[in-house]
């Protein structure tokens, strides 16, 4: 496994990841996230020329999973990490976010933090084994209350949401 920044042209590869990510939303009763639209072009190109959207890929330099990643008061904010299901379970999620929490510790960021389905097994379960831990709303930054509107004007908040962080 490789972790690169993602070039330009490999934006609309992103679209494919996530879109085939989504599909196991589907499986699990949640149809509409599985529907749901990936960032367009334009929304994933700012991560990009901000050196902020990273893909991890194959032998063949073929992107399989991608983070994309936002400063938040200080802090690297996780907005996207979506691992294609035929590269899934081979630590392409993990290693995106160990390259982050380095990229992150290096600029002097305190912690990386998210947002994420509290009862979806490779969501809240699985960032929690990779050091994030469960903020209470009551003590959510401005920011971060911020992105948690954002989602719920989204209709994100049909299913249980929480914010993680991890500290650096």
């Amino acid at each position: 496994m490789a972790i690169r920044t993602a070039r330009l042209d490999e934006l609309p590869l992103l679209q494919d990841i996530e879109r085939g990510a989504g599909r196991c939303f589907r499986d699990i009763g949640m149809p509409e996230i599985a529907d749901d639209e990936p960032l367009t072009l334009d929304e994933l190109a700012p991560y990009q020329r901000a050196g902020l959207a990273w893909v991890s890929v194959d032998g063949a330099d073929v992107p399989g999973a991608y983070l994309i990643a936002e400063h938040v008061e200080g802090n690297l904010h996780v907005e996207q990490v979506s691992v294609h299901p035929d590269r899934a379970r081979r630590g392409l999620g993990r290693g995106l976010l160990e390259h982050l929490a380095d990229f992150a510790g290096r600029a002097g960021a305190p912690a990386l933090t998210l947002t994420t389905f509290t009862e979806v097994p490779w969501n809240a379960p699985y960032y929690a084994r990779c050091g994030f831990r469960p903020l209470a709303d009551a003590g959510l930054t401005p920011g971060l209350r911020e992105i948690r509107e954002r989602e719920a004007a989204h209709g994100l908040d049909r299913w249980p949401r929480v914010c993680m962080r991890r500290d650096l």
